[in-house]
C-alpha cells in the first residue's frame, strides 16, 4: 500500500504553537512489503542495479535500385556496383534486465533484432559484451547471456497476475539514451490485446512514461519485482503520450524457461480460425451470449478436429479459464505447450459440452535463436504462406519449402548469390517443409550446404558456404 503524504510543509493541529511538521515529500511515500515499509527511493535504486543499457550494431543494406533484380542489368551492378556499395553500420540503443547472478538479460526483440554486435552498459559502467541466447519475435522478446559477467545484481520476477488496476509500478530504462531513469505512474489496464504490435499479447497498460530507449526495460511493483518488460508506446508524435504496454511476467516466464532450455519458443495449437463475437452476429447464430470465442473453421486432422470441434462452436472456458477474446484464447493455447491436453467448454445449439483436444505443435513456431542468424548464413526465411505467395509472386504450383526474407549483403547467402524471394526447398537433398525442418537441417549442416531453390519459374541448385 502507498501513502502519498502530503506535498508541502505544515502545522500539527495537536495545539497552538506547536512545533512545524514536515509530511512525507512524494519521492518518499511508503510501499508496504513483506519485511516492513520500504521507500519508493529505495525500490527505485534497487531497481536501477538490474536495469543496463544495451547498444547494438548493425549493417544497414544499400539501397538498391529496382533494376538489380533483372538479368539484363544484373552484369552491370555486378561490374560497376549500385550507386551506394558500402552498407553503414546502424546503431541503436535500448535497455534489458538482469534476472539472474550467472548473467541472464530480459529485453526486447526489436532492440537487438539483426544486431551483429550487441553490448551492454552497467549501472556501474562496465561494458560486456552479450550473446543472444534465443528470440521469440512473436511475442517481442529476447534472452540474452553477458559473457563472464561478476557481481550481478538480478531483479526478482514477480507476478503479473497479482497487479491490480491503480497499482503504483515504476518503469525503469535508458530512454532516448540519456542514461539509467526512473519514472512513477499506475496499472491503467491489464490483458491489453489486439493491439496489432506482436502476435501473442496480453499488455500491461501504464501511464508510467515510456519513451524510445526504454524498450526492454522493468516495470517494477511496489514490492521491487519484476511484473513486465517495457515494450511499446501508443502514440500520435513518436513520444510519450500516456499510455505505454509492457508484456507480462506470467507470459515472459515460460518463454524464458523454453528458451534458455530448448533456444526457441514451441507453441501449442488447437487448429481452429476464431473470431469475436458481436451483438449482430450473436443474433444471426442464434448464440445465448456474447461471452466467449467462436470457432469459424477447423483445420482438418488437426487437433481441435480430432477433438469434434465444430464450426460455430462457441468456446467460452479453457482449463476452466473464462476465454473473453481470441486473445485470450490464443495465448492459453500457445502457453499450455505441445502435446497438452486441454479441457474445452463451449456452447453447441445452446447446450454446455466439455470436449479435451491434445494440442500439436504450432506449424513454422521457431525462435530465431533456434534459426540461421544472419551472422552465420546471412540469410533468414519465413514460412510459404498466402502474405509470402503475395509478397514475392510465388504461384500455387510451388507448394512445399520456405522463403527466404532477408539477406545480408557481403554474407555467405548472397555470395551464394540467394535473394529475397527464393524459396528453398532442399537443403543437403533433404525435402524442406516448414521453417523449423529448415532451421533443423541447416544447423546441422556443415562447410558446403547444397541448396536446392525456386526462382522466377525455375529450379536451380545452389551452394552456399557457412
Amino acid at each position: 500500500m502507498v501513502s502519498a503524504g502530503a506535498f508541502s510543509l505544515g502545522r500539527s493541529r495537536a495545539a497552538p504553537g506547536a512545533p512545524a511538521v514536515v509530511f512525507p515529500h512524494p519521492a518518499l511515500a511508503q510501499a508496504q512489503t513483506p519485511s516492513g515499509p520500504v521507500s519508493i527511493s529505495d525500490i527505485a535504486e534497487r531497481s536501477l542495479a538490474s536495469v543496463v543499457n544495451i547498444s547494438t550494431t548493425k549493417t544497414a543494406q544499400a539501397a538498391q535500385s529496382p533494376f538489380e533484380s533483372d538479368p539484363f542489368f544484373r552484369e552491370f551492378f555486378r561490374r560497376f556496383g549500385p550507386v551506394d556499395p558500402n552498407p553503414r553500420p546502424e546503431r541503436s540503443l535500448g535497455s534489458g534486465v538482469i534476472v539472474s547472478a550467472d548473467g541472464i538479460v530480459i529485453t526486447n526483440n526489436h532492440v537487438i533484432e539483426r544486431a551483429d554486435k550487441i553490448r551492454v552498459t552497467l549501472h556501474d559502467k562496465r561494458e560486456i559484451a552479450a550473446k543472444v541466447i534465443g528470440t521469440d519475435p512473436k511475442s517481442d522478446l529476447a534472452v540474452l547471456r553477458l559473457a563472464n559477467a561478476k557481481n550481478l545484481v538480478p531483479l526478482k520476477l514477480g507476478s503479473s497476475d497479482l497487479l491490480r488496476l491503480g497499482d503504483v509500478v515504476l518503469a525503469v530504462g535508458n530512454p532516448f539514451g540519456v542514461g539509467q531513469t526512473v519514472t512513477m505512474g499506475i496499472v491503467s489496464a491489464k490483458g491489453r490485446a489486439n493491439m496489432g504490435i506482436v502476435d501473442y499479447e496480453d499488455f500491461i497498460q501504464t501511464d508510467a512514461a515510456i519513451n524510445p530507449g526504454n524498450s526492454g526495460g522493468a516495470l517494477v511493483n511496489m514490492r521491487g519485482e519484476l511484473v513486465g518488460i517495457n515494450t511499446a508506446i501508443l502514440s500520435r508524435t513518436g513520444g510519450y503520450q500516456g499510455i505505454g504496454f509492457a508484456i507480462p511476467t506470467n507470459m515472459v516466464k515460460p518463454i524464458l524457461a523454453s528458451l534458455l532450455k530448448h533456444g526457441k519458443v514451441v507453441r501449442g495449437w488447437l487448429g481452429v480460425m476464431i473470431q469475436e463475437v458481436d451483438g449482430d452476429l450473436a443474433q444471426a447464430l442464434k448464440l445465448p451470449t456474447q461471452s466467449g470465442v467462436l470457432i469459424s473453421d477447423v483445420t482438418p486432422g488437426g487437433p481441435a478436429a480430432r477433438a469434434g470441434l465444430r464450426r460455430g462452436d462457441l468456446v467460452v472456458k479453457i482449463n476452466g479459464a473464462a476465454v473473453d477474446s481470441p486473445g485470450a484464447l490464443r495465448n492459453l493455447i500457445a502457453s499450455a505447450g505441445v502435446g497438452a491436453k486441454v479441457q474445452i467448454e463451449l456452447l453447441r445449439d445452446g447446450k454446455r459440452q466439455a470436449l479435451t483436444a491434445q494440442l500439436a505443435e504450432l506449424p513454422g513456431s521457431l525462435a530465431s535463436g533456434a534459426a540461421p542468424s544472419l551472422s552465420e548464413g546471412g540469410l533468414s526465411v519465413v514460412p510459404l504462406d498466402r502474405a509470402a505467395r503475395g509478397t514475392y509472386n510465388i504461384p500455387a504450383r510451388v507448394n512445399f519449402g520456405v522463403v527466404v526474407n532477408k539477406v545480408q549483403p557481403g554474407g555467405p547467402a548472397a555470395r551464394a548469390g540467394i535473394q529475397p524471394g527464393d524459396v528453398i526447398l532442399e537443403v543437403n537433398r533433404a525435402t524442406i517443409e516448414s521453417v523449423s525442418r529448415f532451421n533443423q537441417t541447416f544447423a546441422a549442416a556443415r562447410g558446403q550446404v547444397l541448396l536446392l531453390i525456386y526462382r522466377r519459374g525455375h529450379t536451380v541448385f545452389t551452394i552456399l558456404n557457412k
